[in-house]
């Protein structure tokens, strides 16, 4: 992997992290700073900056990680209650780490509008 980002040194495995899943192609880890009880990361090994870097080549890993999620929401207990899926893009839409990831929010009521 590229070691450009702290994502990408959680992928190559230089930074520890409590991983729930991972394959060839993406990885689910806790967030060190939840925001909800259920608080995971979803990203691809890939590294892609964010979503405006999704093109017809690599579209496909935006079908594996959301055909992912309900798994991930089943195995954690919340696919009956709800639960919420972020992303954000870009500096004004709360990127920090700029790594394509979605977080998985769940385990209480998520209000509206998150802020």
């Amino acid at each position: 992997m590229s070691g450009r980002c702290i994502f990408c040194k959680i992928v190559d495995g230089q930074i520890p992290a409590k991983i729930e899943y991972q394959d060839d192609d993406i990885l689910v880890f806790h967030d060190i700073t939840p925001q909800a009880p259920l608080h995971l990361l979803i990203i691809p090994k890939k590294h892609i900056t964010n979503l405006n870097e999704i093109r017809e080549d690599n579209a496909d890993i935006i079908t594996k990680i959301f055909t992912h999620i309900p798994k991930l929401a089943f195995q954690f207990g919340i696919n009956e209650k709800g639960y919420r899926i972020v992303n954000n893009c870009g500096r004004d839409g709360g990127q920090t780490v700029f790594h394509l990831h979605f977080h998985l929010l769940g385990g209480r009521n998520l209000t509206w509008p998150p802020g």
